[in-house]
């Protein structure tokens, strides 16, 4: 279980998460919801050790995540699909696929079968550039280069920016599925509000640093919440 409690983020002189609490357990989708540039990135990558916390306190499973460096937070299980997908443009989609390794023991250097079953058009792809791929088709990479490191910790930083509806749907239905096995706690920070809506467990709502709102899937409120995903 991921336990979050009273961070503090900051950029320099500028604070970027104030006293933040959030929860994710396996075999649940946590969305963490709310406009451009409040928070929800920062959270992300202070979570995957891209950014250092400045109070409070980050624990997966017991340990402590604070002072872990993010390649040991990926050994430990920890997997961050980043907003932008950052995929390695000149790498084939199989060359993109083993970067995976980097986190896992030699015994587990290889691409689990279940990536090509969750994502069949990577399959025939695997000699192409990432570069040449869709938008859609390099966000499917990113979510399959991260699930190769077996991760126990998915997060995701909006998998849904600029891509096609069917991918969308595609997508949607390999994190519920990712969800319903029950093995996996997933962390999904989106502003696509119907999305989330059909995925969350539970929500986090961040207005300028702060969660202000919070709850289960079930009592989410979409217009409170849409309130404070409009400008």
């Amino acid at each position: 279980m991921l336990q979050v409690e009273n961070v503090d983020l900051y950029y320099g002189a500028s604070q970027a998460l104030y006293g933040v609490n959030i929860n994710a357990e396996p075999g649940q989708v946590t969305c963490i919801l709310g406009r451009n540039g409040v928070g929800k990135t920062s959270l992300l990558r202070a979570l995957s050790g891209h950014q250092s916390v400045q109070g409070g306190s980050m624990n997966w499973d017991g340990c402590s995540l604070n002072k872990m460096s993010a390649s040991d937070r990926a050994r430990l299980g920890i997997a961050y699909v980043p907003q932008g997908r950052e995929i390695f443009s000149q790498l084939s989609v199989l060359e993109n696929l083993k970067t995976g390794f980097a986190a896992l023991p030699r015994s587990q250097r290889f691409i689990p079968d279940e990536i090509f079953t969750l994502f069949p058009v990577l399959k025939a792809m695997l000699k192409r550039r990432g570069g040449d791929l869709s938008g859609g088709q390099q966000q499917q990479l990113a979510i399959a280069r991260a699930l190769v490191t077996r991760p126990k910790l998915l997060m995701l930083d909006e998998p849904t920016e600029g891509i096609q509806p069917s991918i969308i749907k595609d997508i949607q239905q390999v994190i519920a599925q990712l969800r319903d096995r029950g093995e996996m706690a997933i962390v999904l920070v989106e502003q696509y509000l119907d999305f989330a809506y059909e995925l969350a467990d539970s929500y986090v709502v961040m207005d300028r640093g702060n969660v202000v709102l919070s709850g289960t899937g079930e009592s989410m409120d979409k217009e409170q919440v849409r309130g404070y995903m409009t400008v």
